[in-house]
């Protein structure tokens, strides 16, 4: 093992994927404005996908000014339908707004990782997932948010697939840690070319 591990990310959810693939790794939360990282670039016409790899590289190189030496995995994802761009609902109507806009529709979750050491990025890579909303109408909405409840806020899409978002889908395609944020498969094979993992 060549150096320590570092998870760029706040995330309950990301840790606990690196925790359950077994990875000895701290964590810390990067602080960087995102919104602020997006607008220049969803202006210039940047892709989800890019929108992603820069908010991921943003992270780890942030994380990676507090730990020398140390491998950081920085990661976002961008959740996009055509040319639009989503963010979290701020609030129950949004999120209503934002399901029904999916209604019938294929929608992609972008899901982005970099590797940056002393600041330099050593891989990028973004994975995506195919989302296929099932048709919905507004007074299921209304009850589906009125049983998840504030969990609809805290993710882009407004549902957690791992809970009853579940219900709202006709097909995915696409894997499960992409899904979460954290493609899991590719990372680790980096991580063994690196030497950062047992291989």
């Amino acid at each position: 093992m060549t150096s320590s591990l570092v998870l760029a990310s706040a995330s309950p959810f990301r840790r606990a994927l690196l925790a359950n693939a077994g990875l000895a790794f701290s964590a810390r939360a990067a602080h960087v404005d995102e919104r602020a990282l997006e607008r220049p670039l969803e202006e210039a016409g940047a892709s989800p996908s890019d929108v992603a790899l820069a908010l991921a590289e943003a992270k780890a190189k942030e994380v990676s000014r507090h730990f020398d030496d140390a491998l950081v995995i920085g990661s976002d994802q961008t959740m996009s339908l055509g040319a639009r761009v989503y963010h979290k609902p701020k609030d129950m109507a949004e999120a209503a707004e934002h399901l029904l806009s999916l209604s019938g529709r294929t929608h992609s979750l972008n899901s982005a990782i970099v590797l940056v050491r002393n600041g330099d990025v050593l891989w990028r890579h973004v994975s995506t997932a195919h989302m296929t909303v099932r048709p919905l109408d507004r007074a299921f909405v209304e009850r589906h948010l009125k049983r998840v409840g504030e969990k609809a806020l805290s993710s882009v899409g407004a549902y957690q697939l791992e809970g009853e978002g579940i219900q709202l889908f006709e097909k995915i395609d696409g894997d499960y840690f992409t899904i979460l944020g954290l493609p899991m498969l590719p990372l680790l094979e980096k991580l063994r070319q690196l030497g950062s993992i047992d291989a």
